[in-house]
């Protein structure tokens, strides 16, 4: 009896371990299970990641080609660049701001800063202004000025040709906005709208007025501006990224025209990826 006891509780026991058995091995195979989710369904964190790091990457892509096409063509061609497909502007303005969040300080708020600390009541012309953004955050009259407006009280126009007035303003700011192979014309125009005595501030990217990686001599810059009818009040250089000029206007204009030869300012180009 004690052995016919003991061969059922065997039988027993051997069939619920063939029973488990039986349950873990369609627990590894079923279509349900954890493994073949984790295989089958995609992380929409990561999803969305890998897209707008795609959406980024070309982005800065058309924003390089574009950068590159208004450093390399004249102001005009530029106008008719943007106003064939006013949508480049835009797409060119969005790359830039965010070239713009890698640099520690931004020109524009350094300009906006000196403005600040004087009267309120110098007119100025922005030219180049992007998104106006100097003229959101003074209390000053600021003509904004750039090849194509989205926002109408931006001066759409040939910055060579700014339907401004003669002598009519205090300070013309060129903040990064030298770009067309003709930019003396636009200082030209600078020089033609400002009162006597009147503020140029340039901010420009330092790789462009660095003669030892093949930029222009700040020095023979300042000076072909000097010939132009101005002088030097200061010159800082202490920022990584640009260089900041500040000129007046000379109360006593040069009755001679002179023919003054103006260096070249090395483009921003970047390197094909």
């Amino acid at each position: 009896m004690a052995a016919d006891g003991d061969t059922r509780k065997r039988k027993r026991r051997g069939g619920k371990g063939r029973s488990r058995n039986k349950t873990e091995k369609n627990t590894r195979t079923s279509p349900f299970s954890a493994t073949s989710s984790s295989k089958k369904n995609v992380n929409p964190i990561k999803s969305s990641n890998f897209l707008d790091k795609m959406k980024a990457r070309l982005s800065g892509g058309h924003f390089r080609m574009l950068n590159e096409k208004l450093y390399t063509c004249t102001g005009n061609e530029a106008l008719k660049f943007f106003k064939d497909d006013p949508s480049l502007f835009n797409m060119y303005h969005v790359g830039y701001q965010e070239q713009m969040t890698h640099w520690p300080e931004l020109p524009v708020n350094v300009i906006i800063k000196w403005l600040k600390d004087r009267t309120p009541s110098l007119i100025v012309a922005d030219f180049g202004c992007g998104d106006a953004r100097l003229a959101k955050n003074v209390k000053n009259k600021v003509y904004s000025i750039d090849l194509v407006s989205s926002d109408p009280s931006v001066i759409a126009c040939d910055m060579s040709k700014t339907p401004l007035e003669s002598s009519s303003v205090d300070v013309a700011v060129f903040c990064l906005s030298l770009m067309g192979t003709d930019f003396p014309s636009y200082l030209q125009e600078a020089h033609r709208v400002l009162k006597s005595s009147g503020w140029l501030l340039i901010a420009e990217v330092k790789s462009r007025l660095d003669p030892n990686t093949g930029g222009a001599d700040p020095n023979e810059f300042s000076r072909a501006i000097c010939e132009l009818g101005f002088t030097v009040v200061t010159k800082d250089f202490s920022n990584k990224m640009f260089i900041l000029l500040h000129f007046k206007k000379k109360e006593k204009q040069p009755r001679d025209v002179i023919e003054i030869e103006w260096p070249e300012l090395k483009p921003c180009l970047y390197k094909r990826r």
